[in-house]
């Protein structure tokens, strides 16, 4: 199974991880979107969300932008990161994720 993580904003992608006040979960199964909801993440400090994430089993990460160091730990926790993502609205991130048209590129975070 994949589990998809991204960081939220209000209700669309937040372009720095590390500050987001929540975060959007989508479970995928053979393709298809079996799960989603929304949970707070514990308070910003160094290392602390990354750990999270792989505690809450996320397998990709989806961001606008993140610091290397938190980059290091997601990748060091197996959790693949997917930086400079475009878009806004989580769904839309997660069937372009599902359907191989994520269009991500540059870190927005200037760490």
């Amino acid at each position: 199974m994949t589990k998809i993580a991204i960081p939220l904003e209000g209700e669309v992608l937040a372009h720095h991880f590390g500050h987001s006040k929540l975060f959007f979960f989508a479970e995928i199964e053979n393709n298809k979107l079996i799960k989603k909801y929304n949970k707070v993440p514990p308070p910003h400090a160094e290392g602390v969300i990354p750990n999270w994430l792989a505690d809450e089993n996320a397998t990709d990460v989806l961001v606008g932008g993140i610091g290397p160091k938190a980059i290091k730990i997601l990748n060091e926790r197996n959790i693949n990161v997917f930086v400079g993502v475009e878009g806004a609205d989580a769904n839309k991130l997660v069937s372009d994720f599902i359907s191989n048209d994520l269009k991500y590129g540059e870190n927005f975070c200037q760490h």
